[in-house]
């Protein structure tokens, strides 16, 4: 009997990781459809969240940051700077590295990614019940913890 409910434990575990990766990959493509400029790449976009969350930095930490290799950031950060939406400044202390921050443009278009997309999410919460609400408060909560936040 003990083995039984072990099967159907573990079971019951694989189905829940396979209905949350499903749900997760659904919303975010959902998420990623509320995008008011599609000539800036993802890539583009995820690097501009970036500087927005951690502030200004070099091309080498953006890159570790990103999970990419430093000559894929460079190109990133001449879109970018292409744009108007990123600007490069001389590092204080290392004449060999630069700092790249957020333009006021660049913070303005980061803004306005993220107002779409939680207009969007708003929108949908809303459709809820309260319990609902307070349910997915506290998966979130879980799913921060599960992704390292």
């Amino acid at each position: 009997m003990r083995y039984a409910n072990y099967v159907t434990d573990t079971v019951d575990e694989q189905g829940l990781a396979s209905r949350l990766r499903l749900a997760v990959v659904r919303l975010n493509r959902r998420l990623r459809a509320q995008r008011t400029n599609s000539s800036i790449t993802l890539t583009q976009v995820s690097a501009l969240s970036t500087l927005h969350k951690c502030g200004p930095l070099t091309p080498g930490e953006l890159a570790a940051k990103e999970g990419v290799q430093p000559p894929s950031m460079t190109r990133v950060i001449a879109a970018l700077e292409e744009f108007g939406f990123a600007t490069r400044r001389p590092h204080p202390t290392d004449g060999r590295q630069a700092i790249v921050q957020l333009s006021d443009s660049g913070l303005a278009f980061v803004n306005e990614e993220v107002g779409a997309r939680e207009a969007w999410l708003d929108k949908r919460l809303a459709e809820l019940t309260a319990e609902e609400r307070e349910l997915l408060s506290r998966a979130a909560e879980i799913i921060d913890r599960m992704a390292g936040q």
